[in-house]
């Protein structure tokens, strides 16, 4: 099981990404997926997460109206569009695979916004 996440660096205020986390080694069209994100100092939280048709997703109150989560089941990939961001958006992105029990990790992809 492998999910590697990409897309991070560095923005200005205002600005925007896209992440991307690309998932091999088990069947992706069948697992919940979600971003995480782990600032300096805090705890990891949940940002976005998907289920596994992309029928129905759930945002932090902290990105909504600003982040937007998707997947592309055929291509294995799940994606977070960020706009408008801001300093506090700084972190650290953990792409995270879920089914029953079974919990995959990315190695995580640095956001840093800053002027």
């Amino acid at each position: 099981v492998q999910l590697v996440e990409s897309g991070g660096g560095l923005v200005q205020p205002g600005g925007s990404l896209r992440l991307s986390c690309a998932a091999s080694g088990f069947t992706f069209s069948n697992y919940l997926m979600s971003w995480y994100r782990q600032a300096p100092g805090k705890e990891r939280e949940l940002v976005a997460a998907i289920s596994s048709a992309g029928a129905s997703t759930n945002y932090a109150d902290s990105v909504k109206g600003r982040f937007t989560i998707s997947r592309d089941n055929a291509k294995r990939t799940v994606y977070l569009q960020m706009n408008s961001l801001k300093p506090e958006d700084t972190a650290v992105y953990y792409c995270n695979g879920r089914r029953g029990l079974s919990v995959s990790w990315g190695q995580g992809t640095q956001v840093t916004v800053s002027s």
